[in-house]
C-alpha cells in the first residue's frame, strides 16, 4: 500500500553567545532546508532553500524568513507563528524555522522525525511518528478526525488543534503532535492528480496561494516523488550539510 513519509533532520552546533541551527525536510512534496543563527537571545541569521517544490514561486518565499531576524527564538516551534503572518509564508519553511529555533533555544544538538501516514481507505488510515527512533505516536484517523488513541480520540486536525495541544500535552509533545498533524493533512494530497493543476490554488493559505500569487505559481510536474518502499533515500542529499561540513 503507498505510504506517505516525512523526514525532519536538525543538526545544531554551538557558536560563540549563541548556537547554529540546520534542519531539513523531505517528503513526497517537498524538500526544503533552513539554516539559522542565534546570538545573544536572538535570531541574527536565516536562511531558506527549496531543493523541491510543488510551484514556481515556492524558493522566493525563502525572503519572507528574513521577517524572523531580531526575534527571539522560542522553546516551542510553534512560536513563529505569532511572530510572523504564516498565510505571507511557505507553511513547511516556516514550520521548519521554528523547529530549528526551538532547538537551538534548547541547545538541542540532533532531533529527527520520521512520519508514515498510509493512504486512506475509505477516509481511514493509521499515521505514526517516531522521534530520535522510538515510536512515540500512533493516531487512528478517520478523514480529518482522530479517533483514537485517548488523549487524542476527537480531536480535529483543522482548527483549534495547536491550542489544544498546548493545554493538555507537555511542549514536547505538542511539537510532535503537530509535526504529525501537519503530515496527517497534507499526506491526502497522495489521492489527488496533482501534476494536473497548471498553478497553485487561490486560498490564501501561503505565500504562493495568495490571490495575486498563485495564477503565477506554477506546477513544478514530477516533482511528487514516491517513498513508500525508499524511506532510507529521505534527506539522503542532507546529511554533509547537517553535519556542518559545508
Amino acid at each position: 500500500m503507498p505510504v506517505f513519509r516525512r523526514r525532519i533532520l536538525i543538526a545544531t552546533d554551538p557558536l560563540e553567545a549563541g548556537f547554529r541551527c540546520r534542519a531539513a525536510l523531505e517528503d513526497d512534496f517537498h524538500h526544503f532546508r533552513v539554516e539559522l543563527v542565534v546570538r545573544d537571545g536572538l535570531i541574527a541569521f536565516v536562511r531558506g532553500e527549496a531543493p523541491r517544490h510543488p510551484y514556481s514561486l515556492c524558493p522566493s518565499a525563502a525572503g519572507q524568513l528574513q521577517q524572523l531576524v531580531g526575534t527571539p527564538p522560542a522553546t516551542s516551534a510553534h512560536g513563529v507563528m505569532r511572530q510572523v503572518d504564516p498565510s505571507e509564508q511557505c507553511t513547511h519553511m516556516l514550520e521548519l524555522s521554528g523547529l530549528a529555533a526551538a532547538a537551538a533555544s534548547r541547545a538541542l544538538p540532533r532531533r529527527r522525525y520520521d512520519i508514515e501516514v498510509p493512504l486512506r481507505i475509505e477516509g481511514r488510515t493509521y499515521a505514526t511518528l517516531d522521534r530520535d527512533g522510538i515510536r512515540l505516536l500512533a493516531w487512528d484517523i478517520q478523514d480529518l478526525d482522530i479517533v483514537g488513541p485517548p488523549p487524542y480520540e476527537g480531536i480535529g486536525l483543522r482548527q483549534g488543534m495547536a491550542r489544544w495541544a498546548f493545554a493538555h500535552l507537555t511542549e514536547d509533545m505538542a511539537e510532535a503532535a503537530l509535526v504529525l498533524r501537519r503530515c496527517a493533512v497534507i499526506s491526502m494530497g497522495k489521492n489527488r492528480p496533482l501534476d494536473a493543476q497548471r498553478h497553485a490554488r487561490t486560498t490564501g493559505a501561503c505565500y504562493a496561494q495568495q490571490p495575486g500569487r498563485a495564477p503565477l505559481a506554477l506546477r513544478q510536474v514530477g516533482s511528487t516523488w514516491n517513498f513508500t518502499w525508499q524511506p532510507g533515500q529521505l534527506c539522503r542529499d542532507d546529511q554533509e550539510w547537517l553535519a556542518f561540513k559545508a
